[in-house]
């Protein structure tokens, strides 16, 4: 049995009403306690953020992007460089996906709106090849043709060298039919089995592997998967793959993966992660979660607040030319603290590169008060407080 030397999950607490829990999650670079927010560094770097503003901001995990560090950088050079940790300056967790989200999005359109449900309609001819050894994709890079399968995707990651890695799957866009998306779910599952055995073969104990439940919106596809990642020796489980063209139908289709995942496993939902995403899928059992959204929002001037309708504010808008409240001081960081809301909306306006610096700090400190608050009311048992006073 495949074993993790330097990892360990332990389950802490649990929620009496739901299946919220909190847990301790060890790896080599660090503990830290779950529920948590895993922030998206994906070209080694959590943009527009230093290591040190991301520390400061109390993160405790971030991720990388396999798929745009094997075209650049390249996986090669970051070996070279001493991994991930030492090429990007950060001591903490981290986790690396597959590169097959990226790849296969990218083959049937835009990343967010087929994977996640949004019908759009997008010429996009990088994906050229599918089959049962891997894929066969065209580098955004230089054009030049690039083969992706199980084993290479293991390899590539174990070059980065971050602490928790994912499986190569095929993630079946929302169009799909149920018969190819249980032909594909199968198929990860062979490439699940494959990358397990690649992993093992050069197991050093530093880095653990997650599998990835897929299935589409179908329940009973959802069930299969979720029951092959328990039996197999993974360290963790991720939910992936299309879940749904709504909130309702995300919330069914991660409903039907859950009671079959291993229950002593860290479980990790990919891509998904607003303010009401979290306190949803916490109490059905998610631990970590991941999502550009806190920085992405950041550069198009959208702050992240509690206790307002929707979220966030957009800072652009023109009652904030005068505002002079910052944005939150309960976050303790400059960035929240410290500057007004005018001289923020000056700066957009201004096209100055602090205005995204400030509100992605804002943003990812706001999430990780969000993770501690939560962790908080699953102990006290006043979740449903709390999100009352997060989502009024």
């Amino acid at each position: 049995m495949l074993q993790y030397p330097g990892f360990d999950f332990k389950i802490l607490h649990r929620d009496g009403k739901t299946s919220a829990r909190i847990g301790r999650l060890t790896t080599p670079h660090g503990t830290i306690e779950t529920p948590n927010y895993i922030f998206c560094g994906t070209k080694a770097t959590v943009k527009s953020l230093s290591p040190a503003q991301v520390k400061e901001a109390r993160t405790d995990i971030i991720l990388a992007n396999t798929y745009h560090l094997m075209l650049q950088p390249g996986a090669d050079l970051v070996e070279k460089m001493g991994g991930l940790h030492k090429f990007m300056q950060w001591d903490g967790p981290m986790l690396t996906d597959s590169g097959g989200f990226q790849v296969f999005s990218m083959g049937h359109g835009y990343v967010a709106d087929e994977i996640k449900g949004r019908r759009k309609s997008h010429d996009n001819k990088s994906l050229l090849e599918i089959s049962e050894q891997g894929t066969v994709f065209r580098s955004y890079v230089d054009g030049q043709k690039i083969k992706l399968t199980p084993e290479s995707a293991m390899d590539i990651q174990k070059k980065l060298g971050a602490d928790l890695l994912m499986q190569f799957d095929e993630c079946t866009p929302y169009h799909a039919t149920k018969d190819y998306t249980a032909r594909s779910m199968e198929m990860s599952m062979r490439w699940g089995d494959r990358c397990l055995a690649e992993f093992e073969r050069g197991h050093n104990g530093k880095q653990a592997v997650y599998g990835i439940v897929q299935g589409g919106v179908h329940a009973d596809l959802r069930r299969i998967s979720a029951e092959y990642t328990a039996d197999r020796p993974f360290f963790g489980t991720a939910i992936g793959g299309c879940l749904g063209g709504t909130d309702e139908e995300m919330h069914t289709t991660v409903a039907a993966s859950m009671p079959f995942v291993n229950p002593s496993r860290p479980v990790h939902f990919l891509g998904i992660g607003r303010i009401k995403d979290v306190f949803t899928f916490v109490r059905l059992g998610i631990d970590t979660f991941d999502c550009v959204i806190p920085t992405r929002l950041a550069r198009h001037g959208t702050a992240f607040l509690k206790g307002v309708k929707g979220e966030t504010v957009n800072l652009m808008n023109a009652r904030y030319r005068d505002d002079p409240t910052p944005l939150d001081p309960e976050n303790d960081i400059p960035a929240s603290r410290d500057f007004s809301k005018a001289y923020i909306h000056h700066l957009l306006k201004a096209g100055e590169l602090l205005a995204p610096q400030l509100i992605a700090q804002h943003n990812v400190a706001t999430f990780n008060r969000l993770m501690r608050e939560v962790r908080a009311a699953i102990k006290k048992g006043t979740l449903d407080k709390l999100e009352k006073e997060w989502l009024p």
